[in-house]
This record gives structure tokens, C-alpha cells and sequence, in this order.
């Protein structure tokens, strides 16, 4: 019997400024999601730890290297579960790196762009539904929207 997945893990980064900002990556139009804001990241590829895999996708996307042992788990947010289709589930991750210096300063290595954000303009910004939730997460904002838009 063939095994057909019940989730997708897909690693996310929430990346903050000296300024109080949070880096946001613009999707390609050509793309799944095309021309909305979200956390940068991607899939865990098999034999990936979450973590590592986090690390590949930040350089593949961006063009900035961290260290696997500077990131933190912050928040998950999952989609709805539907019958045979993989359920999508993001691990939001920060960065403790800086320490004062300032931040690598990132590249769209994929197309689309990507920009510095303040909490408020990360709200205003056209956004997949999980980049929703884990915005809304990672800021503090009401739990019971985040319920809301998982369906």
C-alpha cells in the first residue's frame, strides 16, 4: 500500500532588525501563493531536522547564513484538515543571533523582493492564511481570529 502523507512540515523564519522590524519575502507571481508577503522558509526535505533544514532554506532564499544552534522555536500555525490532502503545518522559528550587530542584509535569490517591516505594516500587508496566523501569534494578537481562519 502506498503511503500518502498526512502533513507537509514547512520551516519559517520570523527575522528581526535592531529596529523593530521583521523581514518579510514577496512570492513570485509565478508561484503558489504569487504576490503575497510571507515568512521566508520552505519544506523539510527527507533526513532534514526542522532546524537544518531552516538554515538551507534561509540561504537558498535570502543569501544570508545562520547558525542552526541560533534559532528558536516560536509558534506552529496549520492548516484545516481535509480529506485526501496533506495537511500543511509551519514552524515559525526566530533568529538570536545578532547580538547588537546588524543584521545580514538579505537578497530575493528566488525572485519576488523582500522588505523590512514594523508589526503594524506586517498587518496591513497581503498575506497567505498561516503568515496571518503566525503574525498574529508572534505579535500577540487575538487567538480567537487565529481559530477563525483555520477553518
Amino acid at each position: 500500500m502506498e503511503k500518502i502523507p498526512t502533513w507537509i512540515p514547512v520551516v519559517a523564519l520570523a527575522l528581526g532588525d535592531n529596529q523593530g522590524r521583521w523581514l518579510m519575502h514577496l512570492r513570485g507571481e509565478e508561484k503558489y501563493h504569487g504576490g503575497l508577503w510571507e515568512f521566508p522558509g520552505g519544506k523539510v526535505e527527507p533526513g532534514e531536522n526542522p532546524a537544518n533544514a531552516l538554515v538551507r532554506e534561509i540561504n537558498e532564499e535570502l543569501g544570508i547564513t545562520l547558525d542552526a544552534g541560533s534559532i528558536v522555536p516560536a509558534h506552529f500555525a496549520e492548516e484545516a484538515v481535509e480529506v485526501g490532502k496533506a495537511q500543511i503545518v509551519i514552524l515559525l522559528y526566530t533568529f538570536a543571533g545578532w547580538s547588537g550587530q546588524e543584521p545580514a542584509q538579505p537578497m530575493a535569490m528566488e525572485g519576488g523582493a523582500v522588505g523590512w517591516f514594523a508589526p503594524a505594516e506586517i498587518e496591513m500587508l497581503d498575506k497567505p492564511p498561516l503568515d496571518i496566523l503566525l503574525a498574529r501569534q508572534l505579535f500577540g494578537q487575538d487567538r480567537q481570529t487565529d481559530r477563525n481562519l483555520r477553518g
